[in-house]
């Protein structure tokens, strides 16, 4: 689980680990939800210390691997761009379009490995919360911006006029990366406000936006504790299948011995 905006806990009596990685070190907490072994850590870090193009993105995702994670929920904060999906919705999208820059989006440091990336969320995880939790809903295209400043009215007409229905700040290259690694991921986004051009008056604020998060929190971690709880098995899935017979450009992570998870 990586939090965002807002979500700085999850676990009840977690052991808080620091995980060594080619790119920093990270925390890390590791607990139990309905009988599994989750780990957790804050994606902006436990008091927010990291805007959204200084996360730690490909530290993250590494770290969770080497801890012998499979499966990732990504539950972020995003603006609507369409009237339908107001504050409070929760959204499962299906698609992705990066509109950030400068952002290092890859393990790949030297030769050539290409993820398919056609559908970056993966389909396993998305049927099994749409089956379970009715009030989610499925499919629609949430756009990546750079940040940290919210879009002006023209950019979010623009793209809405693209038929996109979500704008947020951190999904790119978080999906990227877990492809990567052959994780499974899937975005979970929480509505905070309706995007500037959808709506008159002085636009998005960072106020109202961790307003509505902090009001719909504990009902977000309820909903993802009984997703953990029934989670699928993840072995044979698209997204780590795609590499079987592929020549890596990069290392994966080797699992960590449970000695070294200090």
């Amino acid at each position: 689980m990586i939090g965002g905006s807002g979500f700085y806990t999850f676990l009840d009596d977690p052991d808080d680990l620091r995980v060594a990685t080619p790119y920093g070190e990270v925390a890390v907490s590791v607990g139990n939800v309905a009988g599994r072994e989750v780990a957790f850590l804050p994606r902006h870090g436990a008091h927010h210390e990291y805007p959204p193009h200084g996360v730690n993105y490909r530290g993250n995702l590494w770290a969770l691997g080497s801890l012998g994670v499979r499966q990732v929920l990504g539950p972020c904060a995003v603006g609507s761009l369409r009237p339908e999906l107001g504050p409070g919705t929760l959204v499962l999208p299906d698609q992705l379009v990066d509109r950030t820059s400068g952002r290092v989006q890859t393990y790949i440091e030297a030769g050539a490995s290409h993820a398919p990336f056609a559908d970056p969320y993966c389909p396993r995880i998305a049927e099994h919360v749409l089956a379970g939790e009715p009030e989610v809903v499925g499919g629609g295209t949430m756009v990546v911006v750079e940040g940290p400043r919210f879009s002006t009215r023209a950019e979010s007409q623009w793209f809405a006029a693209q038929g996109w229905s979500l704008v947020n700040m951190t999904g790119h290259p978080e999906a990227v990366l877990a492809r990567e690694l052959g994780l499974c991921y899937s975005a979970l986004a929480l509505v905070t406000d309706l995007d500037a051009g959808l709506e008159v008056g002085e636009g998005v604020g960072q106020a109202e936006v961790f307003r509505i998060f902090a009001e719909n929190i504990e009902r977000l971690k309820a909903l993802l504790g009984r997703v953990i709880a029934d989670l699928p098995d993840p072995a044979g899935c698209t997204c780590s299948s795609w590499m079987d017979g592929v020549e890596l450009a990069y290392e994966l992570p080797a699992e960590l011995p449970s000695s070294e998870r200090s």
